[in-house]
C-alpha cells in the first residue's frame, strides 16, 4: 500500500485513490498525474549541468595534493638523522 501526498493539502492518499480523504479534491479540482508531478523537485528541461557545476563547485580547477618539497626535505633529514643514530 504505497502512499501519495495531495497536492492541495498535504495529506496522504492511497496511490490509485479517486479523490482526496481529507480535502475531497479529486481530477476535476486539480487531481491529475501532473499535480503529482509538480511535487517531485525535478530540474527544468532547459537545466545547464555546466552552470550548476560551475555555479556549485566553482570554476577553479582543483589543486593536486601533493606533498611540498619542504616536507620532502623534512623527511629526508629525519631519516638521516634516525639512520646517523642507528649506526653510530
Amino acid at each position: 500500500m504505497s502512499l501519495e501526498v495531495c497536492p492541495h493539502c498535504g495529506a496522504e492518499v492511497l496511490r490509485n485513490a479517486k479523490v482526496c480523504p481529507e480535502c475531497g479534491s479529486d481530477e476535476q479540482t486539480g487531481w491529475s498525474d501532473s499535480a503529482s508531478a509538480e511535487n517531485l523537485d525535478l530540474p527544468e528541461e532547459n537545466f545547464d549541468y555546466d552552470k550548476f557545476v560551475k555555479d556549485e563547485f566553482g570554476s577553479k580547477s582543483p589543486k593536486p595534493n601533493h606533498i611540498s618539497w619542504f616536507w620532502w626535505m623534512v623527511a629526508l633529514l629525519v631519516l638521516a638523522g634516525m639512520l646517523f643514530l642507528w649506526f653510530k
